[in-house]
């Protein structure tokens, strides 16, 4: 149902005349951002969807505020160039650090994962762990988030920096991914969380392995879901959701498409077609 092709249609008059039918912007640094777009596919599945991995700047976790700034400006450009109606940051490392500095130079909607995310984990329990890139750790933003909206629950955090590339390579089910999810949730455990939260979008797709590692009885949190659900409500509120059908979902990467298209058939269960994208002057080859 949802295959991918180069975008056909006319944007401008779809934002002009019929807003609704302009398409969301959903961006991440590759693939991670899949776990979203899967939950738009499920949650919202009339919208129209402009997925780009920024997969030249892979992965996101270990860059500088000011690298991470950057770059999301120059997507969320061009995003604003495809005549999006609004953008989600499927991404948590610039949800935690560019989402609050950019939402005032651009005049459409932009949700970010961390707040739905945290809204979500004070609901679950009281003893709350957090697995996330080294920048999200490093920023405090889900310990930020959680505190203020519950100010007596706990929070502890790892910085998970090998999973992200372990992921974009398909190495799930190495047993070296094992060894290192073993390695990052045994402080967790140790402090005996109830509650787990994905602090990135990539980490969904290592449940199994997290599940097998964790107690039964904590609850996984996966912040994709819950964004989504905040993505439907803003649509609702500015009467911008779209009751057509949806165009053709379009892919667009910074970095090799061919690598994203042979990632893309593992995750979504089809090979997507995937364009590249110079950001810089935004010139589509």
């Amino acid at each position: 149902m949802y295959s991918s092709s180069i975008f056909e249609g006319n944007l401008d008059d779809f934002s002009v005349k019929e807003p609704q039918r302009s398409p969301i912007g959903v961006f991440d640094s590759g693939v991670g951002g899949l776990t979203v777009l899967q939950q738009i596919y499920k949650q919202l599945p009339n919208e129209s969807i402009i997925y780009f991995g920024d997969t030249a700047h892979l992965p996101y976790g270990i860059r500088s505020q000011a690298e991470i700034l950057q770059y999301v400006r120059e997507i969320l450009d061009w995003m604003q160039q495809q005549r999006v109606k609004m953008v989600i940051m499927a991404c948590n490392t610039s949800s935690a650090l560019a989402l609050e500095n950019v939402r005032q130079e651009f005049n459409f909607p932009i949700l970010g994962v961390v707040l739905p995310g945290a809204k979500a984990a004070v609901q679950q329990g009281k003893r709350i762990g957090v697995i996330a890139t080294p920048a999200t750790a490093k920023s405090n933003a889900y310990r930020q988030a959680i505190m203020e909206i519950q100010p007596d629950v706990q929070v502890w955090q790892v910085s998970c920096p090998e999973f992200v590339p372990l992921i974009e390579q398909n190495r799930i089910h190495d047993p070296y991914t094992m060894e290192v999810a073993r390695s990052y949730l045994e402080p967790l455990i140790k402090q005996e969380i109830d509650t787990l939260v994905y602090g990135c979008t990539h980490y969904p797709h290592l449940a199994p392995i997290l599940r097998s590692l964790l107690p039964s009885h904590v609850k996984l949190v996966d912040p994709a879901v819950h964004v989504v659900a905040a993505c439907a409500q803003e649509l609702d509120l500015l009467s911008i959701k779209n009751n057509y059908l949806p165009m053709p979902t379009r892919f667009a990467v910074s970095g090799c498409p061919q690598q994203f298209a042979q990632s893309g058939l593992h995750w979504l269960g089809y090979t997507p077609l995937v364009e590249q994208v110079y950001l810089t002057d935004a010139t589509v080859f």
